[in-house]
């Protein structure tokens, strides 16, 4: 395997292989890929996010965490559709991330509400990558500005957006698809567990944050990007995924609660890069759970003050987790007694 094949490998993929190597000097030169692969990493999402706060003002910061995440995504998957097809999902997909989280915020919490289940519900994406777009709608909902900086945001969407076709059509120009856009329409079907799936995540991730908005409390994004998280496919790979939601988010803020009573306050700000490295170490759900707290606390706790940040933060994630898991299993018994519940394998 070359040097640029294992850069190219997962952080679980990275440790197989070296768990696998017997010989030391080989042992050695993977561990040592592996390494520089997550500061390598590490350093290029600093630089993107930078960038773009640097060029769109600091308040704009999540553009760059956003774009970078499509790209980190599109760069290797599809839509499943064909390519000239897919660069029109892409337009959408920005469109709806430069115009949603706007509206939804200026709109009281039941309108807004209305929002995020049309928009959440406005595309069918394949391969599992609707989480990078739903995530990135939330942070920008979670981060949202007004006046010049929103010009400023819409403007580094738009080059996000132009940065992303270009490497998806590069990527993906010769992949031999047959199916358009209009097909992933007309395959939608209140029979198939696949549909009723994303109509469960749409509503789910919708209302969780339409209680939280109702409730008066703040960072309703961390709600719904839990409820994404856990509202899987299957109904019961949601436990077990709730389960290490709820508590690895506890995890993470009792790391993050020990970082910030060690650390002088000139190392705050780079807490949360702390928890990039930790994310690029950690091959399993779990710990990347963990880790991910720390840029999400970092700056919440300079808001609200540490005790009530973690406070929100545990709260967000362990309420979110279980309501998911409480909605799935509601849905899938309405389902049932709909008899409309077919076999798991209609879901591909």
């Amino acid at each position: 395997m070359t040097f640029y094949q294992e850069l190219q490998l997962s952080s679980a993929g990275s440790k197989q292989l070296i768990h696998k190597t017997t010989t030391p000097k080989e042992k050695r030169r993977h561990i040592l890929i592996y390494n520089f692969k997550v500061y390598l990493v590490m350093a290029f999402c600093v630089a993107v996010v930078s960038l773009f706060s640097k060029f769109l003002e600091p308040e704009n910061s999540v553009v760059g965490v956003t774009v970078l995440l499509a790209i980190l995504v599109l760069r290797q998957a599809d839509f499943g559709i064909r390519t000239t097809h897919g660069l029109g999902v892409i337009v959408l997909l920005f469109a709806i991330l430069m115009t949603g989280p706007r509206l939804a915020n200026m709109l009281p919490p039941l309108a807004g509400f209305l929002v995020h289940l049309m928009i959440f519900g406005c595309h069918n994406v394949i391969m599992y990558n609707h989480s990078t777009f739903v995530l990135g709608y939330l942070l920008l909902t979670g981060y949202d500005v007004q006046g010049h900086a929103y010009l400023l945001r819409v403007i580094g969407l738009f080059v996000g957006m132009l940065l992303c076709m270009g490497i998806f059509y590069k990527n993906q120009k010769n992949r031999p698809y047959r199916r358009t856009f209009s097909d992933l329409f007309r395959e939608f079907d209140l029979h198939s567990a696949r549909s009723r799936w994303y109509l469960k995540l749409t509503f789910i991730v919708s209302s969780a944050m339409l209680f939280i908005n109702l409730a008066g409390l703040p960072r309703a994004m961390w709600a719904g990007i839990a409820c994404m998280s856990v509202c899987l496919p299957f109904t019961e790979d949601c436990i077990p995924r709730s389960v290490s939601r709820g508590m690895f988010n506890v995890v993470g803020c009792l790391l993050f609660i020990v970082l910030y009573l060690v650390l002088p306050k000139s190392m705050y700000p780079y807490i949360g890069m702390i928890g990039g490295i930790g994310v690029g170490y950690s091959a399993g759900y779990p710990w990347q759970t963990a880790f991910n707290t720390f840029g999400a606390l970092s700056i919440a706790a300079g808001i609200f003050g540490m005790p009530a940040a973690v406070a929100l933060r545990i709260g967000a994630n362990v309420l979110g987790a279980a309501y998911t898991v409480i909605c799935n299993k509601v849905a899938d018994k309405v389902a049932e007694y709909m008899g409309t519940n077919k076999c798991a394998e209609n879901l591909f």
